[in-house]
């Protein structure tokens, strides 16, 4: 059984062998918004690893069952949160349900998929955490279908400062199995990076809007 201690630095370095992770501390990534990073992340390339996915699974359920007992649905995020919160909650016994992104166009129109009822605790799996703003959008759609989300738990997180003011601001708790600390710390264990990258890594990490300029 994983301990949650062990969480983080193991999660970090299963991320980096499979290079779901990628540090590129003098070539940075543009990610889509323009952002300059040193890091990318892809945590879909989990699903083709079994022992990676179920190490996943069962840190998720060694927290929920530490911290958030009385969970009655595991709800992943679209598209990227499905697959985790559906072995989260078959690990756990639990109802499992997703959250699109927006509306279907067409039929019920609905936004979650499966079943959560009014009054129920649902704790909310997300892949990866930059700016927070998708995984709070899920778990204000928990809210207004009259459940509480228990919390928010994903895998990854960059930890920028935007994300932890905007899930405190929110009043709904933020988790993750792994983080940008606990990564540059097995990085340059592992030798991935090299100790003189490191305060390139956290400059990004505390101003990412200037990095690379």
């Amino acid at each position: 059984m994983i301990t949650l201690e062990q969480i983080p630095a193991q999660i970090a370095k299963q991320l980096l062998t499979i290079e779901a992770v990628a540090l590129r501390p003098n070539q940075p990534f543009t990610w889509t918004s323009g952002i300059k990073s040193p890091i990318y992340c892809d945590n879909r390339l989990t699903m083709s690893f079994p022992e990676i996915r179920d190490l996943i699974a069962e840190g998720f359920a060694t927290i929920i069952r530490a911290q958030y007992p009385d969970a009655e649905v595991i709800a992943g995020t679209a598209t990227a949160g499905i697959p985790h919160a559906a072995w989260v909650a078959q690990k756990l016994n639990l109802p499992m349900a997703y959250i699109r992104d927006k509306a279907k166009g067409h039929g019920k129109e609905n936004l979650i998929e499966g079943i959560i009822k009014p009054g129920q605790k649902v704790v909310v799996i997300e892949d990866l955490i930059s700016t927070g703003g998708s995984s709070l959008k899920a778990a204000v759609a928990v809210k207004e279908a009259g459940a509480t989300p228990l919390a928010v738990l994903a895998i990854f997180s960059y930890q920028l400062d935007k994300a932890t003011t905007a899930f405190a601001e929110a009043g709904i708790p933020l988790q993750t199995l792994s983080n940008y600390t606990a990564l540059m710390e097995v990085a340059v264990e592992l030798g991935y990076v090299q100790p003189e990258d490191l305060a390139t890594l956290k400059a990004w990490r505390e101003d990412p809007t200037t990095f690379g300029k």
